[in-house]
């Protein structure tokens, strides 16, 4: 528990220097003509926080604020004799005593190397003064926790009287007497990496220290010491901590986010070292795990250089060691067999060289990359595009602040300048971030494309067969690395990080086409057309060079390339750099940090400050509100306010739930006292927080931390379960319908074989060859798919996929094609009626490529087809089977003798025919996808079993061709020109997810049109949490899985553009910012599921914006929308209350036994209670619909088929009711213009259908009935009244889309 406590900006100071013994041994040395050695450092002085207790202010016993001593450990430290103080000194007979200190420190700070890596070339006594220098340090343990130390090593005089006293500081007489200079390092040391910030305030100190006197040495340590302690870590995001060391203002920056450090540190030093070239091959040999050591003459330059490494990888972690300063006694850590990264000073090059081989060392002075092998050692290069364009962003970098700043006034007051210095620099470093960031998208941007998300599985094969040929040799050794491990299990877990959010802004049209299709994968006509754009050698050359040897002064230069991939990658224009404006908080002056009362008080007056920045915050920005919460929270904290440190975090989740501290809150719950328990109890806030901390508590011992696997092919026979998970897992098809008739398809042999007469013994003597056997031992014949023909069926189908990926059309031939269409299937040659050549299958026609002079011919698409068949051409003595095509738009009848492809290539255009039929009817292009992956899997299962039956295993397959004689083809006329589309928002999902609500939110103009946020979208939410966004201009797939929750989410409704508000089952209202598409706030005040929403409309620009949510236990709640505040709340006495809705100033809320309408106040005003006549019957109310313009009540009841019309102003009984035909019972209803659509689930020719029913509310007629989905419709939505969006229920998951009249 202790771990997780609130911790400073400081976890511990200390001082470091040579012991008085030594001293004066040195000196005396020196006295005599002596030289001076080289001396060990030793700790002199631990100071770490607690600095003050309440016990030891002598107040009651009682409970400490947060007592940090509990994770420390005793240092025990033997004082040395001290000589005798000069007549006067007050403290000489406690210098004359030996004293045994115990000492308090962090448990993670190893006292013992302290000492070598404050002085990490060892302690130096010199005759003269030197400069003050300044250097880092990280400090990592066994669970890769990292510390991070600055040290200033500063020199003050010693020196020897001739009675044999030791002075330092001080003042003497004889002036005779050689001075000497002792080094003495102060080391501050925190958990997290603020290197200016924490120099700065070193040098405030040591600025304070060259006047004190030497027995008020220490006292000075630990009082700069306890006032960091004081000091809180500002969360992550837009607001700055800055505090006063006199004379510098010093800032803390915040971080991006929780997993991203804060940057402290000025990243474009590397770029003042090294060539952008040379930079990308430290990524390299950093990204492929190699032993690298940084050496410089400066040790401060070698954790800087290194950390602005370990930055410019992230979110990939480094998982090795990690010491970027070693001292002389610690050279031999580079023996380590272990990938690692360290630094050491230039002096040691020649002996680190020598050492051991494979070492990359990395010359910070001279700008070098050099290896210690005496063989040139390749550094694969970065694959092109991603190279290309970070030489080219790296560029048009400005590096050097003096040009910036050359025309501007010179400040006189020196905060202004480093105000002014500390703007430029976080403006270069955020570049460098973002660039860095889109080389880390640009090398893995295509992973996700090989990664089974349901089984956690990288295909890494498959993604390495996808890579350039000169790509390969980089990607074969990161994919093998713990960093890429790490990454990929954020992958898999669908991690919002930076990566995410830049790779899917950067995506190109052609990558989010892929994306929304799930369809094998194949070269469009615009991807291989743009590979015969150029000579092949242009990109075939080796992309980088060999590393020089040691005997190499400087690398030679690489030559320059010309690409035509260059130019490509940087059309898009110049890579957009957000600027972020940051806040500050500036803490109050610090109280003398000794004094347990002043410090309270200081806490006391920080935490009035952070309510008055509170209140001062507008509503609409609820970030900076957060970020105020959270440090008032973090500030009750450490002022053992735990109550109130739990209600500012509770805040957190109606203003910013990105920063939430889990771990801190689970650690302030857990150690709440017996009184301070029945207080959280009367508090209803606070008592749902940690029932919903200990719930996550509880979920999270219950989950495992799940791996990544890579696809490994079965070793055993499959069962339909086990058959379904390989196929997935091999990335072939995800839909588990396709798999189970691929797994028929591939038995089929067998069980042919059994009902022929074969038995179980015959089957089992025949499993090697066959794909599976029968279990004799089983009642019945029990199906399984051997090993050994999966490796065959696998191997055909990635074959296959390769193959494609070399078949090149001449120029003339792609120009007769869509850019985006792929050949899928090439013939052998062969005579046709056109000629001999090759019979080409894309995803939308059939075309001859015929031989000699390559020419194009087509023969049909697949939509004019009218008539597939085999005949038989007469041959000598044989016939030979022959397929002919016929198409409406050609008179004469296409002919090709196929020979022994014509049964599957009959099998496969009958199968796309009716794919396309089947798509253009429903207006659904899935339907064509699936048709084109059963093609293509008909084709993998012919060539594996290569067997008489092998045509029969196919037709198995054919899905599409089958379900024509099942499933009506044609449409009803109406629902065919009322339907404009489907989609299906399922696409990345094993089986079909019922669309539970659906949510149209409009464009905003205020946004150019470039940008993709300006497109109006629809959100869907599906089962288990998932919101899935398209944009509703293209109709693509936007954002493939939001998670909110895991709950099934009931409602949905969008506000002032930004925000979108979901109602769970879980009892939270989740809102989404629009932009930003992360769910960042929670709503906890329902107890039940929430219902629905409503919005009330307001009255005028200056009142506030309302909306009403209701949950299933009758509680209405009325919110603020700008600060998110409850400002009235009630509770209905009724059976589920399931919608509500706002009609002439007041509340109607539907519940399953009635129709209520309420006063503002909530009072009951009227009640609708289930008509009579459906009395007889178990039923209730499903949903209502208002008609405010003919004060019109519209009801419907689950399981009546009819509508309700109600007079509002006589509700004892409805004066109409609208039968509505083969309907089972309504759903959900909405009103459009003049008409209300209502969903239901009917009949349809003799099968069970999602029908919606378009009625006219002035005839009270049904105009339409649309046979819209093969499940019940469940969600309905206006997109601007111009069309209607319906949502189906999980055995259908589709979406279609209706023009409204």
């Amino acid at each position: 528990m202790a771990e997780s406590l609130p911790s400073g900006l400081l976890e511990a100071c200390v001082v470091v220097g040579a012991a008085s013994d030594r001293l004066k041994e040195v000196c005396q040395s020196s006295l005599q003509g002596g030289e001076i050695p080289v001396v060990d450092a030793e700790v002199l002085q631990v100071h770490a926080p607690p600095f003050v207790t309440k016990e030891a202010a002598g107040e009651a016993q009682g409970p400490s604020a947060f007592s940090r001593v509990q994770r420390r450990r005793s240092f025990i430290k033997k004082k040395r004799e001290r000589p005798a103080a000069p007549a006067g000194d007050a403290t000489s007979s406690k210098n004359n005593e030996a004293a045994t200190e115990d000492i308090s420190v962090p448990k993670d700070i190893d006292l013992v190397a302290l000492p070598q890596l404050c002085f990490p070339g060892g302690l130096q006594i010199s005759s003269d003064a030197r400069e003050d220098c300044f250097h880092f340090l990280v400090f990592t343990d066994v669970l890769g926790n990292q510390t991070y130390g600055v040290v200033v090593q500063y020199y003050k005089p010693v020196q020897l009287s001739q009675d044999g006293a030791l002075y330092q500081n001080g003042h003497w007489s004889a002036s005779k007497t050689p001075r000497l200079y002792t080094a003495c390092g102060i080391c501050v040391i925190s958990k997290y990496p603020y290197y200016n910030a924490l120099r700065d305030s070193l040098s405030c100190l040591i600025a304070q220290l060259r006047t004190c006197r030497t027995m008020d040495f220490e006292e000075r340590v630990k009082e700069f010491a306890a006032k960091l302690a004081l000091v809180p870590i500002p969360p992550p995001g837009q607001l700055h901590v800055v505090f006063s060391l006199r004379p510098l203002q010093i800032v803390l920056p915040s971080k991006e986010d929780k997993d991203y450090p804060a940057v402290d540190l000025d990243l474009h030093l590397p770029f003042l070292c090294f060539t952008a070239k040379q930079l990308l091959q430290i990524i390299t040999c950093i990204l492929m795990e190699q032993r690298v050591v940084f050496l410089s003459k400066d040790y401060a330059r070698l954790t800087l250089t290194a950390e602005c490494f370990i930055l410019y990888i992230r979110p990939l972690l480094w998982q090795h060691p990690y010491v970027p300063v070693l001292s002389r006694q610690m050279m031999d850590f580079i023996m380590a067999p272990t990938a690692f990264l360290m630094g050491c000073h230039l002096d040691h090059f020649v002996e680190v060289a020598a050492e051991t081989d494979d070492l990359f060392l990395i010359n910070i002075d001279d700008g070098t990359v050099s290896s210690s092998s005496l063989e040139n050692i390749d550094i694969p290069d970065i694959p092109i595009v991603a190279e290309e364009c970070f030489i080219k962003r790296s560029e048009g970098l400005q590096l050097h602040y003096d040009l910036d700043v050359c025309h501007l006034v010179t400040s006189t007051d020196i905060n202004e300048l480093r105000t002014q210095r500390r703007q430029w620099q976080q403006q270069l470093n955020g570049e460098i971030q973002t660039i860095a960031l889109e080389l880390i998208v640009n090398i893995f941007r295509e992973v996700h494309d090989h990664l089974n998300y349901e089984h956690r599985v990288f295909n890494s094969e498959e993604f390495l067969r996808s890579r350039e040929s000169k790509d390969q040799q980089f990607y074969k050794k990161v994919l093998d690395t713990h960093i890429f491990h790490s990454f990929l299990k954020d992958r898999l877990n669908r991690k919002m990080d930076s990566f995410t959010r830049m790779e899917q802004t950067t995506r190109s049209e052609a990558q989010r086409m892929k994306t929304a299709i799930d369809s094998p994968r194949r070269p469009t006509m615009q991807e291989m057309a743009r590979k015969q754009s150029g000579p092949e050698n242009r990109l075939s050359k080796r992309l980088g060079m060999s590393l020089p040897n040691l005997g190499a002064e400087h690398p030679h230069s690489p030559p320059h390339r010309q690409t035509s991939l260059k130019k490509l990658t940087l059309e898009s224009g110049a890579l957009k750099i957000s600027e972020k404006v940051h806040k500050t908080f500036k803490l109050p002056d610090f109280p003398p940090p000794l004094s347990y009362h002043y410090v309270q008080n200081y806490y006391s007056e920080l935490i009035n400050l952070l309510g008055k920045a509170i209140a001062s915050v507008p509503p609409e920005d609820s970030a900076l509100l957060a970020r105020y919460y959270y440090l008032r929270g973090f500030m009750n904290t450490m002022g053992g306010k735990r109550l109130d440190a739990l209600s500012d975090f509770q805040n957190l989740y109606k203003t910013d739930m990105a920063i939430f501290p889990d771990e801190l809150v689970k650690t302030l719950a857990d150690s709440l006292l017996r009184d301070e328990r029945a207080q959280a109890e009367r508090r209803p806030e606070i008592k749902r927080l940690i029932s919903k901390v200990k719930r996550e508590q509880e979920r999270e011992r219950d989950g495992s931390d799940e791996g990544v696997k890579k696809f490994q092919l079965p070793r055993t026979h499959m069962r339909p379960e086990d058959f379904v998970k390989r196929i997935q897992e091999s990335g072939i098809v995800k839909d588990i319908g396709t798999i189970n008739r691929l797994f028929e398809a591939l038995t089929v042999e067998s069980v042919k074989g059994g009902l022929g007469g074969q038995g179980a013994e015959t089957a089992m003597t025949a499993s090697s060859k066959s794909v599976f056997y029968v279990d004799s031992g089983l009642d019945g014949q029990v199906k399984q798919v051997d090993p050994e023909v999966f490796r065959v069926f696998y191997t055909f189908w990635k074959e296959t996929e390769a193959e494609a990926q070399d078949v090149h059309l001449p120029v003339g031939v792609i120009e007769h094609l869509d850019t985006q269409e792929c050949v899928y299937k090439l013939s052998c040659s062969v005579k046709t009626s056109h000629g001999v050549g090759k019979i080409a299958m894309t995803q939308k026609r059939l075309f001859l490529l015929t031989e000699g002079r390559p020419g194009y011919v087509e023969i049909t698409k697949f939509r004019d087809i009218e008539e597939v068949k085999i005949s038989s051409v007469p041959f000598l003595l044989l016939r030979i089977p022959s397929l002919k095509i016929k198409s409406w738009r050609r008179k004469e009848m296409f002919e090709a003798n196929l020979k022994s492809e014509c049964d599957l290539w009959h099998l496969m255009i009958k199968e796309m025919w009716a794919g396309r039929k089947m798509a253009d009817e429903h207006k659904d292009p899935q339907y064509m996808q699936q048709a084109l992956t059963n093609v293509l899997l008909m084709d993998a299962v012919v060539g594996c079993l290569q067997s008489q039956k092998a045509i029969f295993a196919a037709s198995k397959l054919a899905y599409f061709d089958r379900i024509k004689l099942e499933v009506p083809m044609m449409v009803p006329k109406t629902t065919s020109e009322t339907l404009k589309h489907k989609i299906n928002p399922s696409l990345d999902l094993t089986s079909p997810q019922a669309v539970d609500v659906l949510l149209y939110t409009p464009g905003q103009l205020t946004l150019s049109e470039a940008d993709g946020d300006a497109n109006p979208k629809l959100w869907c939410a599906l089962s288990d949490g998932k919101v899935v966004v398209f944009d509703a201009t293209s109709w693509s797939m936007q954002q493939n899985c939001i998670q909110v929750g895991a709950s099934r989410l009931n409602c949905m409704l969008g506000l002032d553009l930004h925000q979108v508000w979901i109602g769970s089952q879980d009892s939270v209202i989740y809102i989404i910012n629009a932009r930003s598409m992360s769910c960042n706030k929670q709503l906890t005040e329902h107890r039940t599921e929430v219902t629905d929403f409503a919005l009330e409309e307001r009255n005028d620009k200056y009142s506030p914006v309302l909306a009403y949510s209701c949950s299933a236990d009758g509680t209405v709640i009325t919110w603020d929308i700008s600060t998110l505040q409850v400002k009235k709340q009630f509770r209905l006495t009724c059976d589920r209350l399931q919608s509500i809705k706002i009609f002439n100033g007041s509340l109607w809320c539907g519940a399953r036994d009635c129709i209520m309408e309420l006063r503002k106040n909530g009072a009951l005003h009227r009640r609708v209670s289930l008509p009579d006549h459906v009395l007889s019957k178990p039923t209730a109310f499903s949903d209502f619909t208002l008609l405010a313009e003919r004060d019109q009540l519209w009801t419907g009841c689950v399981d009546v088929a009819e509508l309700c019309v109600w007079h509002t102003k006589d509700l004892t009984k409805p004066f109409q009711r609208i039968p509505l035909q083969d309907c089972t019972g309504i759903t959900c209803m909405i009103k459009v213009k003049k008409q209300i659509w209502v969903g239901s689930w009917g009949s349809s020719q003799g099968k069970a259908r999602g029908k919606i029913y378009v009625v006219d509310t002035e005839r009270h007629s049904v105009e339409k009935e649309l046979v819209a989905h093969t499940d019940s419709v469940q969600a309905l939505c206006s997109a601007e009244d111009r069309y209607i969006l319906s949502g189906s229920a999980s055995e259908d998951g589709k979406i279609a889309i209706w023009k409204v009249e």
